[in-house]
């Protein structure tokens, strides 16, 4: 079996002491492939550093994380704007614009700035004809309104997505878009657990956003890309289907929505 992790960050300070061996154990584990999604100027440098140790393998997004935006937020948008432009772009180019989009939990202070930051990179992805990555954390309506205003002119995928049924819909009207399902679907009495069940196969990716949202049995530790199979297995079980087909398909449908299949 393959897996591709379309969501992880491996260059995060919580693995400064053993990224190389957190890869390795993510190889040994079947994830081939690995999406990085950027967050802003202070973390591209330690992304960069260590994708560009595997080519192969792991595959860069950028963009601006809505936690990110504060006082300096033009400065970071301009940032990204020009690492899709510049040579600091890696030599395969990014896959995609993200980590992106809104989060009003964290903070609302720079509400209408993450709105603005967002709308600005989507406009990137359109012109560039890449998918977009998407962070929505409380600010539901917020995100379809301006999702709405793109409609057929992006492709995305919702990252840690445990929406309920009717979001799923709502998702799906939006054109080609994907759902990412990590380790929440294996936490106890999870409702994304159930709505996973009317989710269909095509629209799923796997994904960690490690070292967050770590799965079960390891809940409260550090989350790893080597953990993906646990994810799978417990899609498998509700769908009633073996895991060798959650691999083959979310795999599939990886390659076709980043287009790393070459």
């Amino acid at each position: 079996m393959k897996f591709v992790d379309t969501h992880t960050h491996l260059y995060d300070e919580a693995f400064a002491a053993d990224a190389d061996a957190a890869l390795e154990r993510a190889f040994s584990a079947g994830v081939e492939r690995l999406i990085f999604p950027g967050i802003d100027s202070s973390t591209y440098k330690a992304q960069m550093a260590l994708s560009g140790k595997y080519p192969s393998n792991v595959f860069n997004a950028m963009g601006l994380h809505p936690t990110s935006i504060s006082d300096n937020w033009r400065d970071e948008l301009q940032f990204v704007l020009d690492a899709f432009a510049s040579d600091r772009q890696p030599e395969r180019g990014f896959v995609a614009v993200g980590e992106i989009g809104l989060d009003g939990y964290w903070s609302k202070t720079f509400m209408e700035q993450q709105k603005e930051a967002f709308d600005a990179q989507l406009e990137l992805a359109s012109r560039l004809n890449l998918p977009v990555i998407i962070h929505q954390r409380d600010a539901l309506e917020h995100t379809f309104d301006i999702l709405e205003r793109w409609k057929g002119r992006v492709r995305g995928l919702f990252h840690a997505f445990t929406g309920s049924a009717e979001t799923y819909e709502r998702i799906k009207r939006l054109g080609n878009f994907k759902v990412g399902i990590g380790g929440v679907v294996t936490f106890k009495n999870a409702s994304i657990a159930k709505v996973v069940e009317e989710i269909e196969l095509a629209d799923i990716l796997l994904e960690t956003d490690s070292p967050w949202l770590t799965p079960a049995p390891y809940r409260g530790k550090r989350n790893e890309s080597s953990y993906i199979s646990i994810i799978a297995e417990k899609i498998a079980q509700i769908k009633g289907i073996g895991i060798e087909q959650i691999a083959e398909a979310t795999t599939a449908n990886a390659e076709e929505f980043f287009r790393i299949n070459s």
